[in-house]
């Protein structure tokens, strides 16, 4: 004899009777349709990030070696590869031998001073775009080097670090351009 139910209780079991096995039965499908995708598919391979592009050193030009040192001490510090000139002349010299991601140069030196440098600089095609900053311990050089075009940044002597380091780190990130596969 059939279990008789009342009807309350057969309201609220009817739908559960109906939909748990449904829920099941889609479960199961599509947990073996995801395995049957997962196994057709080979894992792709995560590609290793391209190595970075590499640093191209500062070209640091000022005719006082206590500058001078201090300025590769700094950048040196920081994991910059440092070049230094003691003139103009000098920094010509180490620019036709390799290539620099930024210059700093003093303004006020012997044989070539930073406005003849930076002119020079920027009137060779394989210079004209690399960054340049200008330092002067000078107030009457600053009216002087806004005046000039592509200088990134002019610092008072005592510069600030932090800032200086900053711009260096800017100006090098910027130049960074990737290269292209043959």
């Amino acid at each position: 004899m059939p279990i008789q139910l009342p009807e309350s209780l057969e309201t609220l079991l009817l739908p559960l009777l109906i939909a748990v096995p449904l829920a099941i039965v889609v479960w199961l499908i599509s947990t073996r349709r995801g395995d049957a995708l997962n196994e057709d598919a080979a894992p792709q391979p995560v590609p290793p990030p391209p190595p970075p592009a590499p640093r191209l050193p500062v070209l640091v030009v000022d005719d006082s070696a206590v500058v001078r040192a201090k300025l590769i001490r700094l950048l040196q510090t920081e994991g910059h590869e440092v070049e230094a000139a003691g003139d103009g002349l000098q920094a010509m010299d180490a620019l036709a031998r390799r290539r620099f991601g930024v210059l700093i140069t003093d303004l006020e030196m012997p044989n070539m001073d930073g406005f003849e440098l930076i002119a020079t600089v920027q009137g060779s095609r394989e210079t004209e775009d690399l960054p340049i900053l200008a330092i002067t311990g000078h107030d009457e050089l600053h009216a002087r080097v806004h005046q000039v075009q592509g200088v990134y940044g002019l610092f008072k002597k005592p510069w600030n670090d932090r800032e200086l380091l900053k711009r260096v780190e800017t100006l090098l990130q910027l130049g960074r351009r990737p290269v292209e596969a043959p």
